[in-house]
């Protein structure tokens, strides 16, 4: 073996040097090549000779030397240093360290007759200085690992002494084109590891290695044994080799070059001897080593070298920090080999600089500890060595620990000491790391002691000592000091750590050169342990100290926290103390009283403050990990539940020993929950996977890393069947190839529990994903497996879908190349195969295989395949390379294959045949029935089939199979050549199915466009055309219209360029057709073509027009063609920009055709111009013109148009700017306008005189006439002066409204006689019958140029002023007017605020003529005085027939009582209102009582009716007695009993007298507490209520049995126009009762259904179709989604009259809302519609029609 290393040895120095080797020979003279000729054998030499150029014949010979015998090899090189001159310095020793072995040959010792060159001695002293110093080197090299080594069990061998060599991984080629999952996932840059021996770290030279290992795994050992090994002649590269330690380091303070710090250290010798050294180390780099050993002792950090200098000179005095620095990051001495020992947390000081590596130490495998173990008690003989070993290796906890090797050697000692110390048959054996100290300790004390037995304690025995031992150990660690001086430690101090073997005694050199001994622990380990006893035990210790002491500093790299000494195992003996097993041990080195006590409270503390360590979420996985250790020396129970707790427990790219595992171990064992451990980048050990089965509770496992390969699942599967509460498994982007999946395969078999098996991201291939697929039915919970990110052929996919086949409870099957293989199953398999039932989704199954490569020629083997899935939801075969040909065979084999709802086929190839193809199968196809084509990026290609029919169509008669099912062709981004559209309409035209067709998204040529067109009328199926977002040309658009008139069962056509478009049929000839055009832009040419097309549309209801940029011009052009059209309804030309020019055009159609009964024209931002044609029961004509502008010249032209209409007409003005000569031009032309009878003015910015003077003009006619005059101005003073003057004015006016910004003026014609018949003196004004005033902010100061004119009204019978403040000065009004109103007779004063003596004025001021019949005071509060005067006043008015009270409030009951007394005595009252009116028992007696004698009361309003002393009203005698009083109105109209809480009892005794109200109009119930059997007898009562218009029962308790019954009676209601139903708790059956009975509610104009307790509404919604008067409707707060909206957005068209749709609080999404925006262009009736509360994007584009409301209001 030596022979054998010295052979390659030679021929690689030489092999190495050659080109050195050829420069040198090619300067020798002839002689020099003569003697190393004469070496080569002769026949070689002879053919070397054939060389003629010198320097091809050296380097021919060095080559032939490099491969010859080593004994030939060394006589060249011995030649060469004898003989040649100048050989280079560095490669002269070279030569001479592989000379000297050469055999006779001694280069020390020259003869006197040497022959040798006169240069050779010359530098003989300077290769002696070397010599020797090299020599000396190695012997003190052997000396120190002799003295390292004379404690080692277990000898050292290199090359079997194994270390990870660490590296970089970059993405493996086929993950390149796969987006990272998360940046856990992503491999690039993670460390992989592969294993070299200790050996061959210095094979090669001029790197910098880094060697990691924990405390105790042997790095100071293996480096004294590289040592040793350079020492005995390997690495012959390396000539020098220095071995620093860093804790001789830490005694130099001052500042050395490298230079010094050599020689500092290593043989003395002389200046020129030491000059000659280090001139070799700096001509020589190469061939230096450097080996330092333990930078986790060293004091300082080294300096970053970005600091440093770029080059430093080594013989600059530096820094300690500075020079190793220099060194280690290649400043110094570039191309030396650099060695250096680390913990792995440290590893970051090194900067990573150029060529370093690091690899770290692999510890004792479980065979390891083994041989160590019997090692150890070799000589303890063989019974204690079975016994020891044995219960080392059976022992979980000591096992784990002992793959440290110091640690493997302190549990030896530690077992020695327990079987020496006590019987073996109670042995108590540690459970923790600090547990064995403890044990080590008493073993050191027992040597002390000589092993004798006595009654003292051993700690107690030696307290004094172990208290200044370990105050020692604690001042060394805060002081960073591994080595004490001498005069550090006490003598006796010295002497008891000596002998008992805690402390060594160690030689030092100080950095004067002088030498000494000083101290060490036996090891670090032990000086932390020792720490932490003074720690725990010291009362001097403070809480606070021993708190800062407890971090969480773990032993992994970290690039954050600062480098900390000496701190990887402080903590976690601390913690370890604090086990309750400890106490007693600390107890005894106590003197103090309460030591007890002292220690409880200790362990207390650092329990506690791992309490809140644990309940930190911020915690990483390797302080994670440290704190499980800390726990597991704790013991504690609680304090491992408190961290095992945790769900998940993420641990990643750090190495994990077996004491990490057994930890972990611990604390998930003490959790009550399942846990997850997801091992990412982790090393670990083969030997940690057997404590695995020691987690009891972990139910999810994931290893992710490259690291876990074959060897690693086969080591798995040996523990997985251990695993009791696994259920969830992923070995991801990991190495598992095919035969590491049999394995785990065959494994799986064991694990029942199994539900989720991911193993993507691997080098599975067909067969290993084939295996694992077969396992999978004998799984019995399985739900999920992935197997994505693999390799996998399309050979592979048909076997897996074979495979999966057979498996019944699969449920979907997803393979997207090598990029995603997904399978799921059911829990249900057993019952899964039997149950037919379609809608049952547990029995669906879908099959993706997208980019599986699958061509025609896989289609048969996939069908065949198929057949073994009795029910296929979905088939998605996209991104393949099936063609026309493959889908057509699909298509063949389709009846061959079970039930399948979808087939996708996007992406496969398949052109414009292929979708011709598909047409004609879905003609004949009959469970075929919806095509879905795209021709875009995407290529989407999907089929729908009716998998129902095909499951029922046995039963179906030959007739009825098939031909109800609706189908549909969807074709979309692409271009449809004319050829084939002629092709697909071929095939469609067979279709004998309700047929859609979708051909959106794509661009039709005019040509295709009429292929369309030609074959449009044979489509006798047809029942949509789609033609969305197309784009068209403008004739292509007019050939679409065309079908108006080509085929008469189109019912509409609606073109909007390039967006929505659509053609409708239905399936025999339409009674009515809707066109519209939108958005295109219409010339003068096109308008004309697209009448005439229109001309031949008979059936045309309305036409649409808008934003077709058609101006003056086309406008013109249409309104001339206008009266040929046919259209019954409506036109709209909206959106035209059009000027006033072209206004007028339209407002002339009015004359022109005859037909046209209204027009409206709006030039504003709305831009709206809408004609109507003659309706029934309209005879005027209406003219709307709103923002025209109308100058002098326009206004003459409507003038002149205006006098030409022939029928009475209706003006309207909204908001027109006029100039004054313009405005009072108009006004006098509309005053000579005898066809005009109403004018509205809103807006125009007329003031009181303008206004003025229309009134007085318009008037003068004497016709009857509507004056509606709207201004923000008209309020308070202005409109009461305006009036007042009106009245002066004008004698005509018969009627006046005003309300806040509005009055309404009606005058009389002359033929209308008055309707009081009074004599007319010059200034009275009889023709004034009614004026009233609302809201118009008018006050009492406000109404004096009021009195007159009203004084002179002795016509007026009607007097209204509402919400109006009463003071003195409105009650002077009042008592001056009312006295000279001789014909009032309804009276309604709405006032606020009265003091008594107001309202004593106001009730004598009450006229008590004969004609008054009405007295409306509501709101009023009365007080006692009124009341009182109220009650005697209403005595002397008998003829009262209404009396309204609501709301009045302010007496007592008393006074309350004698208001009633006087109601009840108007015996003429038909009308009588008291809602919200307080009462109390006698008041309501009063109230029945007086009831029985109105017989004529009609009208009857009790709603919130309050009762003061209301008990005997809430429980029922009150409100029956009232009731009972009903008995007598047999002509009841009106009755509003609302929030009278009369539960069921109250409204039977209701419903016994309403089948006698057949005039009944309107009955409001609302919150009365009724149920569904009192809502049944109430809704069959109603049946004989055949004039009834409002319903009112909102917020009951009605039902089911109340909607049944509803349906029923709604029928018989013809008149009803109201209905309100809101807030009771109607079930979905209860709805589906109340659609039908909506069908019949013709007049039905409000509903109002919020929250009755369905959110099935849909059928409420769709029935709204059958209300064509339907104008406001609530479905509100009732949590309807976006089916609701959908079916909405297909209704609301039709409801022409729709103003208000309310659906707040319900969960409509953007989806559903959008789907109502894009209707509501067809909507024009609506106002609004509210979506406040639900889940809608509001800012969404396509949600910004203003009608859409999404606030609260």
């Amino acid at each position: 073996m030596r022979m054998e290393r010295e052979d390659w040895s030679v021929g690689f120095l030489v092999a190495q040097e050659a080109s050195a080797l050829v420069d040198l020979l090619c300067k020798q003279n002839s002689g020099v090549l003569d003697r190393i000729f004469a070496i080569v054998d002769p026949n070689r030499m002879d053919q070397l000779r054939s060389l003629t150029n010198n320097r091809d014949l050296v380097s021919a010979t060095v080559d032939y030397f490099r491969t010859s015998d080593h004994n030939i090899c060394r006589r060249f090189l011995s030649t060469v240093y004898q003989y040649c001159e100048n050989i280079p310095f560095y490669l002269e020793t070279t030569v001479l360290s592989v000379a000297e072995h050469t055999t006779g040959t001694n280069f020390n010792h020259t003869s006197d007759n040497d022959n040798s060159s006169p240069s050779r001695n010359v530098k003989r002293p300077r290769l002696d200085y070397l010599q020797s110093y090299t020599d000396a080197l190695k012997s003190m090299v052997l000396q120190k690992h002799e003295t390292v080594t004379q404690t080692v069990v277990k000898d050292i061998h290199l090359d079997d002494t194994w270390v990870y060599l660490r590296q970089k991984n970059p993405l493996r080629v086929k993950d390149r084109t796969i987006q990272p999952q998360a940046s856990l996932d992503n491999h690039e840059g993670e460390e992989s590891e592969h294993k070299v021996s200790v050996e061959s770290l210095l094979k090669t030279t001029g790197r910098v290695v880094v060697l990691l290992g924990q405390a105790g795994s042997g790095k100071t050992l293996l480096v004294h044994c590289l040592g040793r090994s350079w020492a005995q002649g390997s690495f012959l590269s390396v000539h020098l080799l220095f071995l620093l330690e860093f804790r001789q380091l830490n005694l130099i303070s001052r500042d050395l070059s490298l230079k010094d710090l050599l020689f500092l250290f290593y043989p003395a010798c002389e200046d020129e001897e030491s000059e000659a050294v280090f001139e070799f180390i700096l001509s020589n780099p190469e061939k230096v080593c450097f080996i330092f050993d333990g930078y986790d002792e060293f004091r300082a950090k080294l300096t970053n070298p970005k600091k440093l200098e770029s080059s430093i000179d080594p013989n600059k005095p530096l820094p300690m920090t500075d020079l190793l620095s220099g060194l280690c990051n290649r400043k110094i001495l570039p191309d030396c080999t650099m060695l250096i020992t680390c913990r792995p947390r440290d590893v970051t000081d090194m900067f990573a600089s150029p060529g370093f590596i690091t690899c770290e130490l692999q510890g004792f495998d479980r065979l390891g500890v083994k041989e160590y173990a019997e090692q150890y008690f070799h000589e303890k003989g063989d019974e204690l060595k079975k016994k020891a070993v044995n219960l080392l290796m059976d022992n979980r906890h000591l096992l784990s620990m002992s793959h440290v090797p110091g640690l493997c050697h302190i549990c030896c000692v530690c077992v020695d000491h327990l079987f020496s110390s006590g019987t073996h048959a109670d042995l108590q054996l540690p459970t923790s790391l600090t547990q064995i100290y403890m044990q080590i300790l008493l073993a050191f004390l027992r040597r002390i002691s000589g092993g004798g037995v006595s009654g003292t304690p051993l700690l107690q025995r030696y307290r004094t000592k172990i208290v200044e031992m370990s105050q020692l150990a604690l001042k060394g660690l805060e002081e960073s000091t591994i080595v004490f001086k001498d005069t550090e430690v006490p003598p006796e101090l010295k002497e008891f750590g000596i002998k008992s073997g805690i402390l060594s005694r160690v030689k030092l050199t100080f950095e004067d050169g002088s030498s000494g001994y000083g101290f060490t622990f036996m090891h670090l380990t032990m000086q932390e342990f020792l720490a932490a006893l003074h720690l725990m035990t010291s009362q001097n210790i403070t809480e606070s100290q021993l708190k800062k002491k407890l971090n969480l500093k773990t032993r992994w790299t970290t690039k954050t926290d600062p480098k900390s000494v000496f701190t990887d195992s402080l903590h976690l003996y601390v913690c370890g103390l604090a086990a309750e097993a400890c106490t007693s041990s600390l107890v005894q080195l106590q003197v103090a009283e309460g030591a007890m006590a002292l220690v409880q409270k200790r362990q207390a503390v650092v329990c506690n403050v791992l309490l809140g360590l644990a309940g930190s979420t911020s915690q990483t996985g390797p302080k994670i990990v440290e704190l499980c250790r800390c726990a597991h020396e704790t013991q504690d129970a609680k304090l491992a539940r408190a961290i095992g707790s945790r769900p998940q427990f993420e641990l990643r790219n750090i190495r994990l020993n077996a004491v990490d595992m057994d930890s972990l171990a611990f604390v998930t064992a003490a959790a009550d929950q399942n846990v997850c451990l997801d091992f990412g980048g982790c090393s670990l050990e083969l030997d940690c996977l057997e404590i695995l089965p020691s987690f009891k509770n972990v139910g999810h496992l994931i290893f992710r890393s490259r690291k876990y390969d074959d060897r690693f699942a086969e080591a798995l599967c040996g523990i997985l069947s251990k695993l009791q509460a696994l259920w969830r498994l992923e070995f991801i982007s990991g190495g598992l190839t095919d035969v590491g999946a049999a394995k785990l395969a065959r494994a799986l078999e064991d694990c029942p529990h199994i539900t989720h098996l991911n193993v993507s991201d691997n080098s599975l291939k067909d067969e290993g994903i084939r295996v694992i697929a077969e396992t999978l039915s004998r799984l019995p919970n399985i739900s999920s497996v992935l197997m994505g990110r693999n390799v996998i052929s399309t050979d592979g996919v048909l076997t897996l879908i074979e495979r999966m086949a057979v498996c019944p409870s699969v449920q979907e099957v997803h393979i997207e190349g090598n990029k995603e293989i997904s399978l799921s199953f059911s829990q249900s398999s057993d019952t899964m195969c039997e149950n037919t039932d379609l809608n049952n989704t547990e029995g669906t199954k879908n099959l993706r295989f997208k980019q599986c490569n699958i061509t025609v020629s896989h289609v048969a083997s996939l069908c065949n395949k198929l057949k073994g899935f009795s029910f296929i939801t979905l088939l998605d075969l996209s991104y393949n390379l099936l063609s026309n040909k493959g889908l057509k065979k699909i298509l063949d084999l389709l009846p061959e294959l079970g039930t399948i709802q979808e087939i996708n086929v996007s992406e496969n190839g398949v052109d414009m045949d292929g979708v011709v193809m598909l047409a004609s199968a879905l003609c004949n196809q009959k469970n075929l029935r919806r095509v879905d084509a795209s021709g875009n990026e995407k290529k989407k290609l999907v089929l729908w089939f009716d998998t129902i029919r095909r499951q029922t169509s046995r039963q179906l008669t030959p007739s009825e199979n098939g031909i109800h099912v609706h189908k549909k062709l969807s074709l979309t981004h692409c271009d449809i050549q004319p050829a084939y559209m002629a092709k697909l309409c071929r095939q469609l035209v067979k279709c004998k199915n309700l047929l859609d067709i979708e051909f959106s998204h794509l661009k039709l040529s005019n040509e295709s466009i009429e292929k369309l067109m030609s074959i449009l009328p044979e489509m006798s199926s047809l029942h949509l055309l789609n033609l969305s977002h197309v784009d068209l040309s403008t004739n292509g658009a007019l050939l679409l219209v065309r079908s108006l008139a080509d085929c008469q069962r189109v019912t509409a056509v609606e073109l909007r360029h390039q967006a929505e478009a659509f053609i409708k049929f239905v399936p025999e000839k339409a009674e009515a057709a809707i066109c519209k055009l939108t958005e295109y832009k219409l010339s003068k040419a096109n308008v004309e073509k697209l009448s005439r097309i229109l001309e031949n549309c008979p059936h045309l209801s309305e036409l649409v027009l808008s934003h077709n940029l058609l101006r003056d011009e086309g406008v013109k052009c249409f309104v001339d063609y206008l009266p040929k059209l046919k259209i019954s309804s409506s036109v709209s030309l909206s959106g035209n920009r059009m000027t006033q020019v072209g206004a007028l055009d339209l407002v002339n159609s009015m004359n022109t055709c005859e037909k046209v009964v209204a027009v409206e024209v709006s030039l504003g931002v709305e831009d709206q111009s809408l004609i109507h044609f003659v309706q029934e029961h309209v005879n005027g004509k209406t003219l709307r013109l709103r923002e025209c502008s109308f100058e002098g010249i326009h206004l003459k032209k409507l003038v002149e148009i205006l006098n030409r209409c022939p029928r009475l007409l209706t003006l309207e003005l909204f908001s027109n700017s006029l100039q004054s000569q313009g405005l009072y031009f108009l006004l006098d032309s509309l005053a000579e306008l005898s066809t005009i009878h109403t004018v509205k003015l809103r807006n125009n910015g007329l003031v009181s005189e303008q206004i003025e003077y229309f009134v007085k003009q318009f008037s003068s006619c004497h016709q009857h006439r509507d004056i509606r005059i709207e201004e923000p101005w008209l309020t308070g003073n202005a409109v009461i002066n305006l009036i007042a003057k009106c009245l002066n004015l004008q004698p005509h006016i018969r009627e006046i409204r005003v309300s806040r910004g509005s009055i309404n003026i009606i005058t009389q014609d002359n033929s209308s006689p008055s309707s009081i018949s009074i004599a007319h003196p010059e200034n009275v004004l009889p023709a004034l019958q009614s004026i009233s005033f609302d809201g118009c902010d008018i006050e009492g100061q406000h109404l004096t140029p009021l009195t007159l004119p009203i004084q002179k009204c002795l016509a007026l019978q009607d007097l209204k002023f509402s919400q109006l403040k009463v003071d003195r000065k409105v009650t002077e009004f009042f008592s001056t007017v009312i006295p000279s109103l001789l014909n009032l007779r309804n009276l309604t004063l709405d006032l606020k605020g009265a003091a008594e003596e107001d309202v004593e004025a106001l009730a004598e001021a009450l006229p008590n003529t004969p004609e008054f019949e009405s007295l409306s005071l509501s709101q009023l509060v009365l007080g006692d005085r009124g009341a009182a005067i109220f009650g005697r006043a209403l005595q002397s008015v008998p003829n009262l027939k209404s009396f309204n009270l609501s709301q009045c409030s302010g007496w007592t009951t008393a006074r309350g009582c004698d208001l009633v007394r006087g109601l009840v005595q108007c015996v003429s009252l038909a009308e009588i209102r008291l809602d919200s009116v307080v009462l109390d028992e006698e008041g309501i007696t009063i109230l029945a009582q007086g009831f029985s004698r109105l017989a004529s009361l009609r009208r009857l309003s009790l709603n919130n009716i309050r009762v003061v002393t209301s008990e005997t009203f809430v429980n029922g005698t009150g409100i029956l007695c009232l009731l009972a009083s009903f008995k007598g109105f047999r002509q009841m109209e009106e009755i509003e009993l609302e929030s009278w809480r009369m539960g069921d009892g109250g409204a039977y005794e209701l419903v016994k007298y309403i089948p006698s109200w057949t005039k009944l109009l309107k009955l409001s119930l609302s919150d009365n507490s009724m149920t569904d059997q009192a809502g049944e007898k109430l809704l069959t009562a109603l049946s004989h209520c055949r004039a009834l218009q409002k319903l009112q029962l909102s917020k009951n308790q009605l039902g089911q049995a109340s909607a049944a019954k509803l349906s029923q009676v709604l029928p018989l209601l013809p008149e009803l126009s109201e209905l309100n139903l809101s807030e009771n708790q109607f079930d979905p059956q209860g709805c589906k009762a109340i659609c039908e009975g909506l069908m019949s509610m013709k007049a039905l104009k409000i509903l109002h259904l919020t929250s009755i307790g369905s959110s099935d509404l849909v059928g409420v919604a769709s029935s709204l179709k059958y209300c064509p008067s339907i104008e406001d409707v609530s479905l509100s707060w009732n949590g309807c989604g976006d089916s609701l909206a959908f079916t909405l957005a297909e209704i609301l068209p039709l409801c022409t009259n729709l103003k208000r749709l309310d659906l707040e609080a319900n969960k409509i999404t953007t989806a559903g809302a959008t789907a109502i925006s894009k209707c509501l262009p067809s909507c024009p009736s609506i106002e609004v519609i509210r979506l406040w509360r639900n889940p809608i994007a509001k800012d969404a584009e396509n949600l910004q029609d203003p009608r859409l409301n999404f606030s609260s209001v």
